[in-house]
């Protein structure tokens, strides 16, 4: 008993220093899963936030001087604007870019839908082109695949699109754009615009209008009309019923001049530009530069003179069938390039930085 006693004060040391090896055992554990769980959530934090910046740098590689487009401005609303471009390529010229962004500035709460043949459906990317980033900056601008069977099943151009022979006629794509543009007026509404086109102002209080490009002829490189409307229906049927695939214009320019001297039982379009609800503008709302006088682009102007000549113009149609050879000094006063500078200013940066 007395040698049992006596150990008793060990076994209790012993105890008391295991408890206590235990304990720091336990306090050093769980400062080392604190300190994990604190550096595993700090580095989940930042890695969101280097995204968020990644993002943000993407953008301001085309708006270091501007306001960040993406920043405020109500939500799209319905009354979409168009694109449309019917050959497969994939690289959008300088001026396409111009033209969509100009458009998406101009329409800040309207959707900007650009639609690409060569995009493949069901492909959420899009293909790796400074275009496509800067595009992307705006929260308008929407990039989709054109699926044309899908566009003209339920209308009067259906049966002509399937019909493969229409291929192989000379101007076999700027017709399948003059069939895009007036169906998808027909069934969706909105405003349609050429890729070379510049906007420089809100062209939403244009409802069921298009534009004159010379004095007695309509041109369909801007359309703006509401769904249904009878005259782009009237527009698809004559497309079918009239069709020539083999002179150039005659479903495009000539068709629409066509039809409206029917809708308003008219000859020249001049003693009548307004009737049954659809208006022909006037030149200067949308071609103030006739295809005649292209080469203008090209020429310096001075800002008084710009300011006048653009007073009454909604947008500027480029006629880049005709002027897209010709080299442009960007940085120069041409009034192209001082349209550039004023109405897409990231793409006339980038094309700053690209000369």
């Amino acid at each position: 008993l007395p040698r049992m006693s006596s150990c008793l004060p060990k076994l209790a040391t012993a105890v008391l220093s295991h408890r206590l090896r235990a304990l720091f055992i336990l306090t050093i554990s769980f400062v080392f899963f604190a300190s994990v769980m604190f550096h595993w959530r700090t580095g989940e934090d930042t890695e969101g936030q280097l995204y968020s910046l990644t993002t943000q740098s993407r953008c301001e590689q085309f708006f270091p001087c501007l306001a960040n487009p993406t920043d405020g401005g109500p939500p799209p609303s319905p009354g979409n604007v168009f694109f449309v471009e019917t050959s497969e390529q994939t690289n959008p010229s300088y001026l396409f870019t111009c033209s969509v962004e100009s458009a998406a500035r101009t329409h800040p709460g309207t959707r900007v839908v650009v639609l690409m043949k060569g995009l493949a459906n069901g492909n959420a990317s899009l293909p790796n082109h400074w275009a496509f980033l800067l595009l992307s900056c705006f929260p308008n601008v929407e990039i989709r695949p054109l699926d044309l069977a899908e566009l003209f099943s339920g209308t009067p151009l259906a049966k002509w699109y399937l019909q493969s022979e229409h291929q192989k006629e000379p101007y076999f794509l700027p017709v399948l754009s003059d069939a895009c543009r007036i169906t998808i007026m027909w069934k969706f509404g909105g405003i349609y615009l050429d890729t070379d086109f510049i906007v420089l102002k809100n062209l939403k209080n244009l409802t069921n209008a298009l534009g004159m490009q010379s004095q007695n002829v309509l041109n369909g490189a801007f359309l703006s009309f509401t769904p249904k409307h009878e005259f782009m229906e009237l527009c698809m049927q004559d497309f079918v019923d009239n069709y020539n695939g083999w002179i150039w214009a005659h479903q495009g320019p000539e068709l629409l001049t066509r039809v409206f001297k029917k809708w308003c039982s008219i000859r020249n379009i001049q003693d009548n530009m307004s009737c049954k609800g659809v208006r022909a503008l006037s030149p200067e709302a949308v071609y103030p530069i006739r295809w005649e006088d292209w080469k203008k682009l090209f020429e310096a102007i001075s800002s008084s003179e710009l300011h006048k000549l653009l007073k009454n113009t909604y947008a500027v149609h480029v006629w880049n069938k005709l002027s897209h050879g010709t080299r442009l000094e960007i940085t120069s006063q041409a009034f192209l390039a001082q349209l550039y500078s004023q109405f897409c200013p990231a793409t006339y940066a980038k094309m700053k930085k690209d000369s």
